[in-house]
């Protein structure tokens, strides 16, 4: 469940009512709204691209290995393929070679929504992330999103201290719960 936090606490406390069990806190988030888009700056090195089929590897393994990262033990594979087979993916290159990852979903009522962002640990600390989340959100923007959202981890002033300065503002604090094991 995700929802802000008095939603999620009345959640629980009925879901505990009525099962004699609560649920339990995986992660607080806050989503962001983009306000105005600001370029990297400085520029990273290289430059973004639509991801292709022939890049479902090396996607499929970041795709988990952030997975991984925030404690969702999801398979990437389905996921992968549905966003190459609607170009919602892009990689940042650097010598031809893929550096970092973000992808979009649909455009839903003018929404769309970044996410994931990856960028492989040894090679953090560039402006990959930077600079591919700038360019899939023009994408969105270019297949008429009129407003683009994302979350973070609370607990990751990296990419919360990123998403400001690329102009997306904070809307409200959120919080994950788990239900069960």
């Amino acid at each position: 469940m995700n929802g802000r936090e008095s939603d999620a606490s009345a959640l629980a406390a009925a879901w505990r009512a009525i099962t004699g069990t609560g649920g339990r806190t995986r992660q607080r988030q806050r989503l962001y709204r983009l306000g105005v888009l600001v370029q990297p700056d400085p520029p990273p090195d290289g430059a973004a691209r639509i991801a292709a089929a022939a890049d479902a590897a090396v996607i499929g393994r970041w795709f988990d290995a952030f997975a991984a990262e925030i404690g969702e033990p999801e398979a990437a594979g389905a996921l992968v393929t549905d966003r190459l087979d609607r170009a919602q993916l892009m990689l940042w290159e650097l010598g031809g070679e893929p550096v970092s990852l973000a992808g979009h979903t649909d455009v839903i009522a003018g929404v769309a929504r970044v996410g994931p962002v990856y960028t492989p640990p040894d090679l953090r600390g560039r402006g990959y992330a930077g600079g591919v989340t700038v360019a899939v959100t023009e994408l969105a923007i270019s297949r008429g999103a009129r407003s683009v959202i994302l979350f973070t981890d609370l607990a990751n002033p990296t990419s919360n201290s990123l998403y400001r300065r690329l102009g997306y503002e904070p809307v409200e604090d959120r919080v994950v719960l788990i239900f069960g094991d």
